[in-house]
């Protein structure tokens, strides 16, 4: 048998078997069929099942008993309580950011702290050794011709493979409706400045990207906060009553494996919000970074897949799948921006390193990033399961957090005495980096909240700093 074809079927198992454990079918500490057993009933081969157990004993949710079988955690997913979410609206405002915002930054990017706060993957599980071999092929002419500018546009190539990947996913995108940036970040920004003027207002989901704050506040924008559920985003009932009474230049949203809930807005929630903003006649900049980072097994479609009146700004990158220190990312502005966006590029940063994408052009032309998703997808999911088990065992009772379909990222609602704050300080104390809660908020939400991320392999040192983590927060739980 093609060796794919065993490596499918033992995962469809794994997957299957998983969701009888989610689900409640196989109780927490019950004992899963033998391997033999199995074997008869499912006429999968032994080594097929023996591979889907060792599989699910990775992510955490089985044991192995010697000389007794395999055995469903007794920490059980299914009885986690998802995150509370308050309907609280706030008028429009400047943004004005937690004193602890610089502070969180350099803690989440220092390499001698457990990278509890980091938004993306490690870089242990990304492509390094292949992009090795691309640069040590390249000619000197090929470096000769890298070292000039690029159009500011961005290359061609690398514009043609981003359509590529559009095809089932976005209709008609050609490489002459993408501008390359420097990250997905640029790529907001650009959007937000051919839209927006100083003093508009901007309406964004709460809790949001802390990142997003700092550039809104630099561009001078008030911001307009639009509660989020922890499972589906933003709450729509309440954006339709703020375009109702506020004058909203745009909206700024994720809705795909929302930063830091982890939401996965459903398909009829963004057809909704289609119909919400063409009825308005409010464009959506939408922030899909993470739309590639999904574990089931259907790439959830962004929100501009059901945009039929060119409202909807697309922004992307590479950042969480490939290679965040190459800032490669790009945004699909639509007609009516497009000129807009393409001179605000050429006239503020005039154009991405001409090197890093090649690289990265390179890289997709060679056929190996669908593979390589997969793996990442897979490693992911194993350590968000681990992640959240170890949460659950370890942190006292009344922490709250929801497994999210994709992405890296765990939010955590902590006793309501705890305030996150404290929790991050005492964390660096013992070289943890987490992210309050606090900061991804305009209107100080969120206190008793702490960001995670399950970017790193879950390790012995990252389990033990957990363990701490639990410790601090049930100390202060006490207090």
């Amino acid at each position: 048998m093609d060796e794919t074809k065993k490596i499918f079927r033992y995962r469809f198992l794994a997957e299957e078997i998983e969701q009888k454990i989610m689900n409640g079918t196989y109780q927490p500490g019950e004992r899963l069929p033998s391997i033999r057993k199995l074997h008869k009933q499912s006429n999968l081969s032994i080594s097929t099942i023996y591979h889907a157990y060792m599989e699910l004993e990775s992510m955490g949710l089985v044991e192995a008993r010697p000389k007794s079988g395999y055995y469903v955690n007794p920490l059980a997913l299914q009885n986690l309580k998802a995150p509370r979410f308050k309907k609280v609206s706030f008028p429009p405002k400047k943004v004005r950011l937690s004193s602890m915002v610089n502070s969180v930054i350099s803690a989440i990017s220092n390499p001698y702290l457990l990278p509890l706060g980091s938004t993306v993957a490690d870089s242990e599980l990304m492509p390094f050794k292949h992009f090795s071999r691309i640069l040590k092929d390249l000619s000197h002419a090929d470096v000769k011709s890298m070292i000039s500018y690029s159009l500011s546009e961005g290359l061609p190539e690398l514009r043609r493979q981003i359509a590529l990947r559009t095809v089932g996913v976005l209709e008609g995108i050609t490489p002459e409706d993408i501008i390359i940036t420097n990250g997905c970040m640029e790529a907001v920004a650009l959007s937000l400045l051919a839209i927006a003027r100083p003093g508009d207002t901007i309406a964004i989901e709460t809790p949001t990207n802390f990142g997003f704050l700092q550039l809104l506040q630099e561009l001078g924008l008030l911001v307009m906060e639009v509660p989020a559920d922890p499972r589906y985003g933003v709450d729509l009932d309440e954006l339709e009553n703020i375009f109702r009474r506020n004058s909203i230049k745009a909206c700024l949203l994720i809705p795909n494996f929302h930063n830091p809930l982890g939401a996965l807005m459903p398909d009829d929630h963004k057809i909704r919000l289609i119909q919400l903003i063409n009825e308005y006649k409010i464009p959506v900049i939408e922030d899909d970074i993470s739309s590639e980072l999904h574990f089931e097994r259907k790439r959830p479609m962004p929100l501009k897949s059901f945009d039929q009146e060119d409202r909807v700004i697309t922004c992307s990158s590479f950042s969480k799948t490939l290679a965040p220190g190459l800032r490669i990312g790009w945004v699909i502005p639509g007609k009516r921006l497009m000129e807009k966006v393409q001179n605000l590029k050429a006239a503020t940063t005039v154009s991405t390193s001409t090197l890093d994408q090649y690289l990265v052009s390179k890289y997709l032309a060679d056929g190996a990033f669908e593979r390589h998703l997969r793996q990442l997808r897979t490693t992911l999911k194993k350590q968000v399961v681990r992640t959240a088990l170890a949460i659950q065992k370890h942190f006292p009772s009344g922490t709250r957090l929801a497994i999210p379909d994709g992405g890296t990222l765990l939010w955590v609602e902590l006793p309501p005495q705890v305030a996150g704050l404290k929790v991050y300080h005492k964390a660096l104390d013992h070289h943890i980096a987490i992210i309050p809660g606090v900061v991804c908020s305009n209107s100080r939400q969120f206190e008793n909240f702490i960001q995670m991320s399950c970017g790193t392999p879950f390790t012995e040192d990252l389990d033990r700093g957990i363990v701490r983590l639990g410790e601090i927060v049930s100390d202060l739980s006490r207090q």
